[in-house]
């Protein structure tokens, strides 16, 4: 059932077609029913590209795909919406987790658990328990973390502080974690968990963010009822999820005139930024107040009602402190110094890092962070010809924002003027704390824009959060080094 759909390649999705229909036919085997209506839980399936129809050049990325998986799964097939990211993204996964690297298998995958469970994201714990049992690993570790070895225990604390407070990470945890002993780490395999850690992180923001529904074969993914009966998980009831064939427009079929209009709202103020930056330049005072406002607003900017509500599936055995969570950082009276660019970045500190200690893995990094952040088509909704880059640098620059980062030649009011409240929830909900994310957000911004533009802005997200962690984690890690 798992392989029908998904084989990339034509023989082998005739022969498990046949397969599970044999087996229902003739030997009266029970064939399950998935709950869902394809990848996502928020794109309908008809607007997903089909397997097959593709061209053939994604043909070879799916056929690589499957070739490490065994099938494609469902943020592949979501991910499709966009080709140029998905093979550099599928490529950088492949050196993380299939080549040879500082770190053995079976630990790969149990950090992958671990870091996928600070978002209670079952999507991915379930996948990495999948792959790391297939690889050999103690199945006694999967009871709970206390029973993995000490070091990953130690690792634990790195793991909840880089998912929800990074700006907390300082040289002494570093150096705890790599200090002479039993249970020690190398640098080299500690830059290697530390990019799995922030690469789990920000995917379970991706999927959460895009609703990805679960794969066939896990738990609360299909039954043997008959297809009359309503299809839906309860885990979706508790998330507004249920209204899979609901319209894409959440009040209905009824478009209220604010939507209607609200992509050339939104292109008229992005030409006025584009065309009057030339004219008046904001002080170096001024810019930097303009990020304190921003970064405090941010703050308002509350996830949901429900935030305190327990996890549908509990996956606390595979994480320690479960009370801990994003805090913003400047509440209680807390103030944690602003992160300035210009004094550590990607492109002149942590690339050259990451790669000087796991090779090649900067430079994977860099192409993805790349494509993500240069990705264009040119459209906007309906409208072709249209320079996006105003609007992809604001919404990269407001993840960053909300962690404590600062670009000196950004001017912060631009954030204002281009995102609106709905996507400011969207955005901290899918960044800070995905597993809140429910369709009706989802559906409540960008409401004329397509699936695949929202893809889209999972993508930026996705990776903006990824290069937010690492930085925090790098830089201390350089100034251990130092």
């Amino acid at each position: 059932m798992r392989l029908s759909p998904r084989a990339a390649l034509p023989a082998p999705e005739i022969i498990c077609s046949h397969c599970s229909r044999s087996c229902n036919k003739e030997l009266g085997i029970r064939i399950p029913r998935p709950l869902g209506q394809g990848p996502s839980r928020f794109i309908p399936e008809e607007e997903i590209l089909q397997v097959g129809s593709e061209d053939a050049n994604m043909q070879s990325v799916f056929a690589d795909a499957f070739a490490d998986l065994g099938r494609l799964d469902n943020i592949t097939l979501v991910m499709v919406f966009h080709p140029q990211y998905l093979e550099s993204f599928l490529k950088t996964q492949h050196y993380l987790l299939q080549m040879d690297g500082p770190l053995p298998t079976c630990y790969q995958h149990y950090i992958g658990i671990m870091a996928a469970s600070r978002h209670q994201c079952t999507y991915l714990v379930n996948l990495h328990v999948n792959e790391f049992i297939h690889h050999g690993g103690d199945q006694k570790w999967l009871t709970g973390l206390e029973n993995a070895p000490q070091k990953l225990r130690n690792l634990g604390e790195l793991n909840k502080m880089l998912a929800h407070r990074p700006w907390l990470i300082t040289k002494e945890h570093i150096e705890q974690l790599l200090k002479t002993g039993e249970h020690s780490w190398s640098l080299a395999e500690l830059i290697h968990a530390v990019v799995l850690l922030a690469h789990y992180h920000s995917l379970a923001s991706f999927t959460f963010g895009c609703g990805i529904s679960p794969e066939i074969h896990t738990d609360c993914s299909h039954n043997f009822r008959s297809p009359s009966v309503r299809n839906y998980c309860i885990c979706d009831i508790k998330n507004g999820n249920h209204g899979s064939n609901e319209s894409h427009n959440p009040a209905g079929s009824i478009m209220t005139l604010d939507s209607s209009c609200e992509v050339e709202v939104l292109m008229e103020k992005m030409k006025q930024l584009q065309e009057g930056r030339d004219e008046e330049e904001a002080s170096q005072e001024e810019m930097a107040t303009r990020f304190e406002r921003e970064k405090t607003e941010s703050m308002l900017v509350f996830a949901t009602e429900d935030e305190d509500l327990p996890p549908d599936i509990d996956v606390s055995p595979h994480f320690e402190d479960t009370s801990y969570g994003y805090k913003d950082f400047s509440r209680r009276g807390m103030h944690v110094p602003t992160f300035r660019v210009q004094d550590y970045s990607w492109e002149d500190h942590g690339y050259s890092l990451v790669n000087r200690l796991y090779p090649d893995v900067g430079q994977l990094l860099d192409e993805k962070f790349h494509i993500a952040y240069t990705l264009t088509y040119n459209t906007m909704a309906m409208h072709k010809d249209v320079d996006t880059s105003t609007l992809r640098r604001a919404i990269w620059n407001y993840v960053h924002c909300m962690f404590g980062i600062r670009y000196d030649d950004y001017d912060y009011g631009e954030i204002n003027q281009l995102l609106d409240r709905s996507f400011k929830v969207y955005i901290k909900n899918v960044v800070c704390s995905p597993e809140k994310t429910t369709k009706r957000m989802y559906d409540g911004f960008w409401r004329q824009f397509k699936h695949s533009e929202k893809v889209h802005v999972n993508l930026l997200l996705m990776e903006a959060r990824m290069q937010a962690e690492l930085l925090y984690a790098l830089r201390a890690i350089t100034r251990y080094m130092t």
